[in-house]
């Protein structure tokens, strides 16, 4: 029987928000045990001590702490669904989340795999408050019900295939939900699995229940095995795991907390009592889980059982393992029951046991059993190999062994093996990365970002790369981003601090999803520098692999290593012969890494030797090919005079062309902007234009460049590299190309061939109109791509570039490295979903867990009064939710004007006021742009109620066929009303 691995774990339980409290509450040996909060029901009202007809014995339990809080605009959810809905539904869902994430994966991304959701739930007191109002049941109410829906609403949120049920054996519930996916997954009826179980508690039905039953505890203490058992205490708990094959588990590189041997599910049959325990049965079923998962029971190191406290429950147990784990081995079997210490939580006691065992393996303890010190003797444990837990059990060597039981009260049982995993732990490996946080507005990105710093804090420095890739890959999908360039533990800490304090560190980027539409712009000559993308090539291995590939295509023709010369400190990388092939080498490989990030261009363009790489890039050279022209074109300008130079002037070509018909020997070299032109020639010629131009009041400066083509010597230069051009194969454009040499986008038909490079040596660089065409393709965002950043100052000068961020990952010698992952991070922000791999060292890519997404707890649903003997049939529902909160993180949206539909006119009033009230917000949080579905929560069935709603409001019929498809946003909603007809009668009262 293979494996199955518990990858990932969440659950709130009694007294424990999360695993870790749940964890920390188990090793100090206490319970959670409380009186019956207010809002549940008049505890008093139902109290006698004797147990009377129609009361119960103790006034107590195990509750969830916010069992009400629900963050239902999290899952899109309305609110008037959301307070219809089993808070069993709402809590599972949260909870099943969560687990997703601890295992290391993004619940959004698991849309569409065979992913199985099987939980266990034994009660809907919600359904039995609700549902028998029968005046007042909604559609929302009867899918917001049923023990189905808990599992089917998380697939269908989720968008998962595989199987989806719930499961019902009573108290054994959620472990036969486990044994399900265990099956389903070893069958391959599904790759993944969700195993949830919840339990909350609404009614004192079943405290009444077990108190006329003779099994609640008057002292409202659960005490397995103990002289003092004396029944039963209930408790709530909500608890997820998720199940993978352990090989599948493995190949993904997801942590491991156990793995699952085996397991078996049987019934009593007819026994004593239909709701007497069977010791023949459950004995049978932990042997028949032995032989599934090939393990002897006395390599079982300890029992988790059923432990109820009761005490016809104890002894049949006891007996019931006795007769299997009475064998020859050097210590007894411990054994213990989370009963103790958050009471029996019913259909999720499973679940919670499944938590507890998973927790131990992973951390090498057993906790003691609570209540374990007044053993009670009469039950013979040690003749029967067993002792009860009465401290912390070291868990110790890799086939460890603790199994778990779990009995119905209708007499179906459960029991499971689980062990250490045989996977080993990934090591730590230092490095640095992007830090990513999402959410769904602001305040959740303010909240989860405080959580964030706290799991950094506690964390050691040399995991910290391996904490952003994880955050990486885990919590980077939400609609709003945040997203923290790091090098250091401690400024991730500072910065995330800040920010959820509410102010804004200059790394930290944030924004909203939105459509990524990105231009590269590649720098030509002057951009080098001694150590050029130095930086770049310590920090990422992406960029060390690329600029290798190029290196090696670059050396037969060059004679040696560009890399060498770029990395190092001489100043001889200024020569035109080193300088031009840099910064092809540079180009190419940052190109390479930014598309491997999946940072990929709409359009690319180059300024003048910086256009090699784009041609490359976009397919229309190869990369042999195009390192023999720039190294040939390199040379030939290096063997060209040292008497010649460039000179920038702020002026139009227009101005300077007339004092150019006087200098012959002087060229138009380059057209950058509509007040920004250079010039190339000899340093005499050069000299007299610069006085003219000073007389006329135009600024000008040198640039620092060598050798400039004079006119008299580019007949052999040009003749020589034709030669060299025409060998050369040249390809058709696979990706989108404008071209400096001609100022406008490069047809699909045309080549990029040996004329065209000939013509780019010695005509001006016409990046002005280049740019200018481009951009009326549209760009959100540009990418300066080089050693050093020179075009984005020329481009804030333009005004069709003006308001578009030009990002760059290699802004010049006082680059750190850095600024290539902020540039990822800053996309990503704003949409763009990255494959964040390049940034990061192999060893780097390892999941750790962090805490999962924390929720809003500030909208709460739940009903308007307790429950009373004598209290109303109908119940209220009480919504309360937060105002909108953290304001200034984001700017505000305006919201589109329409000439047919003014912002806040009376009848968009009335639209969004019906609106509002199909899905339960107040009226004035309802926006032009708030989206139906992800924002307001609609879903079919509301869009039919606000059809209805809109048809008795302006007595005029609407079709659902046109209606439905054309709907996105309440102001949709309100142009479509205006558009269906031409006359008075919709739009008056």
């Amino acid at each position: 029987m293979s494996d199955i691995a518990i990858v990932g774990l969440d659950g709130r339980f009694p007294g424990a928000p999360g695993p870790q409290a749940f964890w920390e509450l188990l090793m100090s040996g206490a319970d959670a045990i409380d009186e019956v909060p207010a809002d549940r029901w008049d505890k008093s009202a139902f109290h006698d001590p004797q147990g009377a007809a129609g009361r119960t014995n103790t006034t107590s339990g195990g509750f969830i702490a916010d069992a009400d809080a629900f963050d239902h605009e999290f899952f899109g959810i309305s609110p008037r669904e959301a307070e219809a809905m089993d808070p069993q539904q709402r809590l599972l869902l949260q909870t099943g989340w969560r687990a997703f994430e601890d295992a290391g994966l993004d619940p959004r991304r698991q849309a569409g795999t065979r992913t199985g959701v099987f939980v266990g739930v034994m009660g809907s007191e919600w359904a039995q408050l609700h549902m028998t109002d029968y005046d007042r049941v909604t559609p929302h109410l009867g899918s917001g019900n049923g023990y189905c829906m808990i599992a089917n609403r998380l697939s269908y949120l989720l968008d998962l295939k595989g199987p989806s049920w719930a499961v019902d054996s009573a108290c054994s519930s959620s472990l036969v939900a486990l044994h399900q996916a265990c099956v389903a997954l070893r069958g391959q009826e599904c790759d993944q699995a969700l195993v949830g179980g919840v339990n909350v508690i609404l009614t004192p039905a079943l405290h009444i229940f077990y108190s006329q039953a003779g099994l609640s505890a008057p002292d409202a203490a659960c005490k397995p095995f103990s002289r003092d058992a004396n029944g039963i205490v209930r408790g709530e708990a909500v608890g997820a795991v998720i199940l993978r094959r352990l090989e599948d588990a493995v190949a993904d590189g997801l942590p491991v907390y156990a793995v699952i041997k085996g397991s078996a599910v049987n019934q009593d049959g007819r026994s004593n009592g239909l709701t007497a325990p069977s010791r023949w049965a459950q004995q049978e079923v932990i042997a028949e889980a032995y032989r599934r998962a090939g393990v002897r029971p006395q390599d079982i190191a300890a029992v988790e059982a059923h432990g109820t406290g009761t005490v016809l429950g104890d002894m049949i147990e006891a007996n019931a393992l006795g007769a299997v784990h009475s064998v020859e081995r050097d210590q007894p079997c411990s054994i213990g029951s989370v009963k103790g210490n958050i009471g029996h939580t019913e259909g999720a006691a499973g679940i919670a046991a499944v938590i507890k065992v998973a927790l131990a393996l992973d951390r090498g303890v057993l906790p003691p059993s609570r209540h374990a010190r007044t053993e009670n003797r009469l039950l013979k444990l040690r003749d029967k190999g067993l002792r009860l837990l009465k401290a912390p059990l070291r868990l110790a060597g890799d086939k460890v062994a603790v199994s778990i039981s779990s009995f119905g009260l209708g007499g179906t049982n459960a029991h499971v093996v689980l062990a250490h995993p045989s996977a080993a732990v990934a090591p730590e490996e230092p490095g640095s990365g992007v830090l990513t946080v999402s959410g769904n507005g602001p305040e959740a990105l303010a909240r989860n970002a405080a959580q964030l710093a706290q799991d950094l804090q506690a964390a050691p420095e040399r995991r910290l790369g391996q904490l952003c890739w994880t955050s990486n890959q885990v919590k980077s999908s939400g609609q709003y981003r945040l997203a923290l360039a790091v090098s250091t533990k401690n400024e991730a800490v500072a910065a995330l601090r800040q920010f959820a304090a509410g102010s804004m560190p200059e790394s930290v980027r944030t924004g909203s999803r939105r459509a990524v539409s990105l231009g590269w712009l590649f720098t030509g000559q002057g951009s080098q520098y001694p150590g050029m993308t130095s930086a770049l090539h310590t920090r990422y291995g992406s960029y060390r692999r690329a600029l290798a590939e190029v290196d090696e295509a670059m050396a037969a023709h060059l004679g040696g290593s560009i890399a060498q010369h770029m990395l190092g400190t001489a100043s001889e990388i200024d020569d035109t012969g080193l300088a031009q092939p840099a910064i092809f080498a540079a180009g190419y490989a940052l190109g390479r890494v930014l598309g491997e990030s999946g940072a990929e261009p709409e359009w690319m363009l180059g300024h003048s030797v910086g256009e090699f790489a784009p041609a490359v890039l976009a397919g229309a050279l190869g990369l042999e090919d195009a390192c023999r022209l720039v190294a040939t074109r390199a040379r030939l300008m290096q063997q060209l005079p040292a008497d010649g130079g460039m000179l920038a002037a702020r002026c139009s070509a227009e101005s300077v062309s007339r004092l150019l018909a006087e200098e012959p020997s002087v060229s138009l070299a380059s057209i950058n902007g509509p007040d920004d032109v250079v010039c190339a020639g000899p340093l005499d010629a050069l000299e007299r234009i610069t006085e003219r131009l000073a007389s006329a009041g135009i600024a000008t400066r040198r640039l620092q460049v060598s050798h400039a083509f004079h006119s008299p010597m580019m007949e052999p230069v040009l003749a020589e590299f034709a030669a060299v051009a025409s060998e050369i194969t040249y390809h058709p454009l696979r990706r989108t190309v404008y071209s400096t040499l001609h100022g406008r986008r490069l047809g699909a038909d045309e080549l990029m061939d040996a004329d065209y490079w000939t013509q780019h040596i010695s005509r001006p660089v016409r990046f002005s109109e280049a740019v200018a065409d481009a951009l009326r393709q549209g760009a959100t965002h540009l990418m300066e791509i080089g050693p050093r950043q020179v075009l984005g100052p020329l481009l804030r000068r333009t005004p069709v570039a003006r308001g578009i961020p030009v990002l760059a990952p290699c802004p010049g010698p006082q680059a750190t490295g850095g600024e290539l992952a902020d540039a990822i991070a800053r996309l990503h922000c704003d949409g763009l979903e990255p494959d964040w791999a390049p940034l990061y060292e192999p060893a780097q890519r390892t999941v750790r867990r962090l805490t999962p997404y924390t929720f809003s707890t500030a909208a709460r649903f739940w009903t308007s009064a307790p429950v009373r003997p004598d209290g109303p049939s109908r119940m209220e529902f009480l919504a309360t939710r937060n105002a909108p909160g953290a304001p200034g993180i984001f700017p505000a949206e305006p919201e589109p004007l329409h000439a047919d539909a003014p912002i806040g006119d009376a009848f968009e009033q009335d639209v969004f006021g019906i609106i509002a009230d199909v899905c339960g917000y107040a009226a004035h949080e309802i926006r032009a742009g708030s989206l139906l579905h992800e924002e307001l929560g609609f879903d079919s069935i509301m869009l039919i109620q606000l059809k209805d709603r809109l048809e008795q409001r302006w007595s005029h019929p609407i079709q659902a066929a046109e209606l439905l498809p054309e709907l996105t946003t309440a102001g949709d909603v309100t142009r479509f009303l205006r558009s269906r007809t031409a006359t008075d009668a919709l739009l008056t009262r």
